[in-house]
């Protein structure tokens, strides 16, 4: 593992002065705990620090951002980043923090030209270049960058889909330590001035037909998770955050998937619920013992599983589609039990995760732009597999806030719909760079990553 780190039972019957003072200052610290606690819990829910929001399901019940906007409207800042990323950027207090990967062009002759590269599906060549993996960190007020770190400088042993980036999980923070996760090219932490604590290099993945990684980490009650389903030996991993050392790990018997994967309390345990062609498992953050697992998804799984209540929901769209309710209570192997809620197999997405909007649930069909939303309790039809106007393509997951659904197509056109059981269109708000990352939401902010740019959305004031 490489890690690098810069009673007495003669109690009188009248309590001395001295304890009872110690005793004040015991209740005093723990209730000083509980505030920090409950502090930090509402800091995250008007911020963005991971993929998918606050509650991991595309909400911030606190944001309020723009209806409109253009190229002219509504733009408080457009900073360029270089080189590619298709990441979240996240936004802890005055900060935003991104990922991306820029290819620096200092070739190692050894390696075959891409030219001479033998012919693989989707055109996917290895690189034989150098590339750089950045970290950066811009002010939210105004887009200008505060720092740069270079997690690491190496040529990626594998190439990607064209859609794909070397950049594609987003990073994350619990307020005290920023997590930025390049797959094969390692885990790499920093205090939120830039300051790097600690490194891993958990080895090389070999993806299927070499389409490229991009599971996002995430942290929880001190720990961090990594997922990673490949073509070689699949694992899930649990390491301490503050050092980065490994609590347990285990092998998982899938292929590829791109899923992040949820965590969760319940029942006085904390899941992991992860989702996969094979099974859909839920391990003890704790011990790594699998809670529950269960079938029924297709192949190369990549939307995110979101929870409301005692209820996770987890879908796959590729070659079929599949969606499964199920109860955080369950218990062993639940496949084809009548354990399962309900299920639905139509118009589930491929790419872009499904939003859980106060028991509304939104997807898209596949990567195109026709979109369902269900009553999350009873899987009852509310929007029934419509086609949207003005977006294409969809790799960006929809998000919510403030009573409206924002879904961002890959032509940089974002649909603003409200929270409502008829198809409302607010807003189509087009700007002129290409999206494939999915939004942000904090105060009255609407972060979007395009293909160029990063935009920071805000009404004129």
């Amino acid at each position: 593992m490489s890690i690098t780190n810069p009673t007495s039972s003669n109690r009188p019957s009248t309590w001395p002065q001295s304890l009872i003072l110690l005793l004040l200052l015991g209740c005093f610290v723990g209730l000083t705990s509980q505030l920090q606690a409950e502090s930090f819990d509402q800091s995250k829910s008007n911020y963005w620090h991971q993929w998918r929001g606050p509650a991991a399901n595309g909400v911030s019940k606190t944001a309020k951002p723009p209806i409109e906007w253009s190229e002219k409207k509504n733009i408080k800042w457009k900073t360029p980043v270089d080189g590619k990323g298709s990441s979240t950027p996240i936004i802890w207090g005055n900060k935003v923090f991104l990922l991306t990967v820029i290819d620096t062009g200092k070739i190692d002759p050894s390696l075959p030209k891409p030219e001479d590269q033998p012919k693989r599906i989707f055109g996917i060549k290895h690189p034989n270049s150098t590339h750089q993996f950045v970290v950066l960190c811009l002010d939210r007020e105004t887009g200008k960058e505060l720092w740069r770190r270079t997690a690491t400088e190496l040529i990626p042993h594998e190439g990607h889909h064209g859609d794909n980036d070397f950049a594609s999980a987003s990073p994350t923070t619990d307020g005290e330590r920023l997590y930025c996760w390049f797959g094969s090219a390692g885990l790499f932490c920093y205090d939120l001035n830039g300051k790097k604590l600690w490194q891993r290099d958990l080895g090389k993945t070999r993806v299927g037909a070499f389409l490229g990684e991009g599971c996002s980490p995430v942290i929880h009650d001190g720990r961090l998770v990594i997922v990673r389903d490949h073509s070689r030996q699949s694992t899930i991993e649990v390491l301490d955050a503050k050092t980065g050392e490994t609590q347990w790990k285990k092998n998982r018997d899938e292929g590829n998937a791109w899923a992040t994967p949820r965590v969760v309390r319940h029942g006085g345990k904390t899941q992991i619920i992860t989702t996969a062609s094979k099974m859909i498992r839920s391990y003890d953050l704790h011990s790594g013992e699998i809670i529950w697992q269960c079938s029924g998804l297709t192949g190369n799984s990549i939307p995110a599983p979101v929870v409301e209540g005692d209820v996770v929901y987890c879908m796959t769209g590729y070659r079929g589609y599949s969606l499964l309710a199920l109860p955080l209570s369950a218990q062993g192997d639940i496949s084809d039990t009548d354990k399962i809620i309900w299920s639905k197999r139509r118009g589930t997405p491929y790419v872009p995760s499904p939003l859980l909007y106060d028991g509304m649930l939104y997807f898209s069909q596949s990567n195109q732009s026709i979109l369902s939303c269900l009553d999350a309790k009873t899987g009852e039809t509310i929007i029934e597999r419509t086609r949207l106007s003005g977006v294409s393509n969809l790799y960006a997951s929809p998000v919510g806030a403030d009573g409206r659904v924002y879904i961002t197509g890959r032509n940089g056109t974002t649909l603003v719909l409200e929270r409502t059981k008829e198809l409302n269109v607010l807003a189509t708000n087009k700007l002129a760079d290409g999206m494939r990352a999915s939004a942000a939401l904090a105060g009255n902010q609407l972060f979007l990553r395009g293909n160029k740019f990063l935009y920071c959305i805000a009404e004129d004031r």
